[in-house]
């Protein structure tokens, strides 16, 4: 399984500057509870943003960057050959952005694991449109806002047709 991990506002918007706009701790153990033990794909400004190697999973960051290096984390030129370098395990292979690494993974991908945030936001990159003539939508969870979370979003499986 190749799945692409992502929360994605009402209009499209997933990051403004390199940053998620949003803070949705419910979101965050989700993707946890995703992710755990399992090898990830992202690029070198995701992995900048987020700071560190997620523990706990194989991470694998994408750069053109011949020289770039990071303690804990395996590098790929490209987003097939990261994925390449994931399939030496048989575990499902989660991308986890950002938008440029998801436009280049999703003809791969079999499965999206979207976090629907209720809202419209400004922001500079956006999630590419997914067809519903090529994704089916399998589950849906709402949660309404509460004092942790200042938005209604739902967690969204889609899998390929």
């Amino acid at each position: 399984m190749i799945a692409l991990v992502v929360a994605v506002a009402d209009n499209g918007v997933i990051g403004r500057d390199n940053q998620l706009i949003w803070h949705l701790p419910d979101d965050l153990k989700h993707f946890k509870s995703l992710t755990l033990n399992h090898p990830i794909i992202m690029g070198r400004r995701t992995f900048e943003a987020i700071g560190r190697p997620l523990p706990k999973r194989r991470n694998i960051v994408v750069t053109r960057q011949a020289d770039w290096q990071a303690e804990g984390c395996e590098m790929a030129y490209s987003v097939p050959d990261a994925l390449e370098t994931a399939r030496t395990t048989d575990e499902g292979i989660f991308v986890i952005g950002g938008g440029e690494i998801y436009r280049q993974a999703l003809p791969a991908a079999d499965t999206v694991y979207l976090t629907e945030v209720h809202h419209d936001f400004e922001g500079d990159t956006v999630f590419p449109d997914l067809s519903p003539l090529e994704w089916r939508e399998e589950t849906r969870e709402r949660h309404e806002p509460d004092d942790k979370h200042a938005y209604a979003f739902s967690f969204v499986t889609l899998r390929r047709r």
